[in-house]
C-alpha cells in the first residue's frame, strides 16, 4: 500500500516564494509548557493564509525524530523583511519530509495562534513578492513598448511636419511661377491686342483709299488699275496677318484660361496649405513655453542664447496666447511678471531664462518694458481679466517718468541712457492710447500727445528721409516705417501734414529686396521680403527679416483699408494685392522645428542669413534653422491682420 501524501487542495493554497525570510523556531511538547530544544533557524519556503513551509539544514537527531512523529508544536519568530518586530507565532506539524542523502529538511507547519492581522501581511507581503517580477516585467515591456510607439508616432509626426511645409513651399513657389506666367501672358495679349488694333486701322485706311480709287477707275481705268491689284493684294496681306494675330491671340487666352484655373487651384491649396502650417507654427510657440515660468523661448537653434527669452519676445509669444484665447498660457506668463520677476530700476530686464526665470541680461531699455505693457491691455480687455491691468499702468508710470525728464516729451532709450529711439517713442504713443481709450485717464492722453509732439519735431518731415531711426539719427530702420502706420494710422499722419502713402512708398523703394535663401534641405528658394535696412547702405548685400516684413505685410493692409474708405479703390487693391505677395513669399521662408521637444512644428526664421549684421548694431542668430518667437509670432499677426500697436 503506497504512502499517503498530503492532500493536494491543501498544498495549492501555498504561495511559492522566489524569495526567503528567515524563521526561529522551537520545539514545544504539545499539551505542555516543555520545550524540546533550543532555538534553532530554518527559512521560509512556501507561505499560506493557514501555514507555511519551513526549509532546515542540520538538525540534530532528537529533533528530527521530535518532527517525524509530530510531537510536538513550533513556536515561531517569522522575521519579515522592512517590518522591525518579529512576527510570534505557534504551529503544529501537518508533514515532515527529509531529502535523500543530505541534511535537508522540509517542514509543513498550520498556524495554531497568530494575530491575524500579522498573517493577513504575510500573505500580502508574499503575493508582493510573487507579483512583483512579473508585474515589473509586464510595466517595462509596457514602458518598452510605448517609448518605441511614442518614438514611431513623434518621427511620423516630424516627418509629416516637416512634408507639410514642403508642400507648402513647393506650392508657393509654382504659384508664383504661374502667376508670373499670367502676367506675362497678359503684356503678351495686350501688346497684341495693340498690333492688332493698329493692324486693324491700316486696313481701313486702306479700304477707304481703295474706295477713292475705285471711283477714279471709271474714268482713268487703264491708270489705276495697277494701284488697284497693288491695294487688293495689300489689303489681302494684312488680313492674313490680321487672322495670324486673332488666333494668337485666341491661343494666349486659351492660355490665360488654363493656367488661371491652374492658379485658382493652386490658391485654394494654398490656402489650406498656410493654415495648417500657421496652425502648426502657433504650436511650435505653445511647447516651447516653459511650464515652470512661462516663460517662451526667444530662439530655438542658437545655442549663444540658448533658454533666453527676450522680454520684447515675451509680449509676442502673449499677443499669440491671447489672440487665440489661450488664456491659461497667457496668465502663466503674467504670473511670472507679477510674482517672480527681477527688476532694475523698477523695470524688466531685457531677457530671462526660461527654464528658471534667471535673469540672463541685466540691461533695462524703455522699448520690451512698453511692449510688455501693450500685452497686458491686449490681454485684459479681451479675457476681461483685470487682474493684472495694475502692472501695466505701473510700466506706464515709469515711462511717464522717463518722460518727464526730457523737457520736449520724449523717452529716452531706458534709465541712464541718452539716446533716443524713434521705435521705442512708437511703442509709447501706441501704449498711452491704449490706456487713454481704455481709462479715459487725461494724464495718458497728455502723455501720448507729448510723445506725439516729439515724433514730428525729430522722426518726420525730412523729404529724403521720411522717418528717422532716433533723435539726431537718420539712418533707415525698415520698422520704423511700418510701425508708423501701424502706431499712429495713415489718418492720423495724414491730419498731421504727413504723407503716408511715401512713408510707405520710400519704405518699399530703400528696403524690399528679393534674395536667395537656402533651406534647411539645402533647396534654394526666392525670397521678396524687406531688410532691417536700406539695401543700398550695408556692404553685406539684401537679406530678408521675416519679423519686418510681417510688420509691412501689416501696414500694407492698414493702408488698404485706408484707401478703400477714401473710395480710392485701385489704391487700396494694389497694397492688398502687395500685402497678399509679401506673406506669400514668407510662406518659403517657414521651417520645421529642429529640436526633439519642437517635434517638427513650423516656425520662421529671424532672416534668410544667420549670423550677419543687420545694420543696427545687433547680428541674426546663428544657425541655418534657428527658429524665432518675433517671425513667427507676426507672421502668425500678419495672416490673421492682427495689428499688435492698435486696440480693435
Amino acid at each position: 500500500m503506497q504512502k499517503k501524501e498530503e492532500p493536494l487542495p491543501e498544498r495549492r493554497r501555498y504561495i511559492r516564494l522566489d524569495t526567503v525570510f528567515p524563521v526561529e523556531f522551537r520545539l514545544k511538547s504539545r499539551g505542555r509548557e516543555e520545550f524540546l530544544s533550543d532555538w534553532l533557524q530554518g527559512f521560509t519556503r512556501d507561505v499560506g493564509k493557514g501555514g507555511l513551509c519551513l526549509a532546515v539544514n542540520n538538525l540534530c537527531r532528537d529533533v528530527v525524530v521530535a518532527l517525524r512523529e509530530k510531537k510536538a508544536d513550533l513556536v515561531l519568530k517569522i522575521d519579515i523583511p522592512l517590518k522591525r518586530e518579529e512576527v510570534p507565532a505557534l504551529a503544529k506539524i501537518v508533514w515532515f519530509r527529509e531529502a535523500q542523502g543530505t541534511d535537508k529538511y522540509l517542514i509543513g507547519l498550520s498556524y495554531e495562534k497568530i494575530d491575524p492581522a500579522q498573517s493577513a501581511m504575510i500573505m500580502r507581503y508574499a503575493w508582493m513578492k510573487k507579483l512583483f517580477a512579473p508585474v515589473a516585467l509586464i510595466l517595462i515591456a509596457i514602458l518598452g513598448i510605448g517609448f518605441v510607439l511614442g518614438s514611431y508616432l513623434n518621427m511620423k509626426l516630424i516627418k509629416g511636419n516637416k512634408a507639410l511645409v514642403g508642400q507648402l513651399v513647393q506650392i508657393v513657389q509654382e504659384s508664383s511661377v504661374a502667376k508670373q506666367k499670367v502676367k506675362e501672358i497678359a503684356r503678351q495679349r495686350q501688346e497684341l491686342q495693340i498690333d492688332l488694333a493698329a493692324l486693324e486701322a491700316r486696313v481701313q485706311n486702306l479700304m477707304q483709299e481703295k474706295s477713292g480709287f475705285q471711283e477714279i477707275a471709271e474714268a482713268e481705268k487703264s491708270r489705276s488699275a495697277s494701284k488697284l491689284k497693288e491695294l487688293n493684294v495689300l489689303i489681302e496681306k494684312l488680313g492674313m496677318e490680321k487672322n495670324a494675330l486673332q488666333t494668337k491671340l485666341l491661343d494666349l487666352q486659351r492660355q490665360e484660361s488654363l493656367i488661371t484655373e491652374d492658379l485658382l487651384h493652386m490658391d485654394k491649396m494654398k490656402s489650406k496649405l498656410e493654415k495648417a502650417n500657421l496652425d502648426k507654427m502657433y504650436q511650435w510657440l505653445q511647447v516651447h513655453q516653459s511650464p515652470r515660468t512661462g516663460l517662451t523661448i526667444s530662439f530655438e537653434g542658437d545655442k549663444q542664447v540658448d533658454d533666453w527669452a527676450f522680454l520684447y519676445d515675451q509680449s509676442l509669444a502673449l499677443q499669440a496666447y491671447t489672440y487665440f484665447s489661450d488664456f491659461y498660457r497667457a496668465e502663466k506668463t503674467l504670473e511670472f511678471f507679477v510674482h517672480n520677476a527681477v527688476r532694475k530700476n523698477s523695470l524688466f530686464l531685457n531677457a530671462y531664462y526660461a527654464k528658471d526665470g534667471e535673469p540672463a541680461e541685466y540691461n533695462v531699455t524703455a522699448g520690451p518694458n512698453i511692449w510688455l505693457g501693450i500685452a497686458i491691455v491686449h490681454f485684459s480687455e479681451k479675457s476681461q481679466n483685470k487682474r493684472y491691468f495694475p502692472l501695466a499702468e505701473e510700466i506706464a508710470r515709469q515711462m511717464i517718468i522717463l518722460q518727464g525728464q526730457d523737457q520736449e516729451g520724449g523717452i529716452r532709450g531706458g534709465p541712464n541712457i541718452e539716446w533716443y529711439s524713434t521705435e521705442h517713442n512708437l511703442d509709447a504713443y501706441a501704449f498711452f492710447d491704449m490706456l487713454y481709450k481704455v481709462t479715459g485717464n487725461q494724464e495718458y492722453r497728455d502723455a501720448r500727445e507729448k510723445i506725439l509732439k516729439w515724433l514730428i519735431k525729430y522722426t518726420y518731415g525730412k523729404p529724403d528721409v521720411p522717418v528717422n531711426r532716433g533723435k539726431g539719427d537718420a539712418t533707415i530702420a525698415t520698422d520704423t516705417y511700418a510701425w508708423s502706420i501701424a502706431a499712429i494710422g495713415p489718418q492720423r499722419l495724414e491730419e498731421l501734414g504727413l504723407n503716408p502713402d511715401r512713408i510707405m512708398e520710400f519704405a518699399e523703394e530703400n528696403c524690399a529686396v528679393e534674395t536667395v535663401f537656402r533651406r534647411p534641405d539645402g533647396q534654394l528658394v526666392r525670397i521678396k521680403g524687406f531688410d532691417f535696412a536700406a539695401e543700398c547702405n550695408v556692404g553685406r548685400g539684401g537679406i530678408v527679416s521675416s519679423e519686418w516684413t510681417a510688420q509691412m505685410v501689416i501696414s500694407m493692409r492698414i493702408m488698404s483699408d485706408y484707401f478703400y474708405k477714401k473710395g480710392l479703390k485701385a489704391k487700396g487693391h494694389a497694397y492688398a494685392v502687395k500685402a497678399d505677395e509679401y506673406l506669400s513669399s514668407l510662406g518659403k521662408m517657414i521651417i520645421s522645428s529642429p529640436s526633439p521637444s519642437g517635434q517638427g512644428q513650423t516656425c520662421l526664421p529671424y532672416a534668410t542669413e544667420d549670423f550677419i549684421d543687420t545694420g543696427h548694431g545687433w547680428r541674426t542668430p546663428r544657425g541655418d534653422s534657428t527658429g524665432c518667437v518675433s517671425g513667427t509670432a507676426y507672421t502668425l499677426f500678419a495672416y490673421y491682420n492682427y495689428n499688435p500697436l492698435q486696440l480693435e
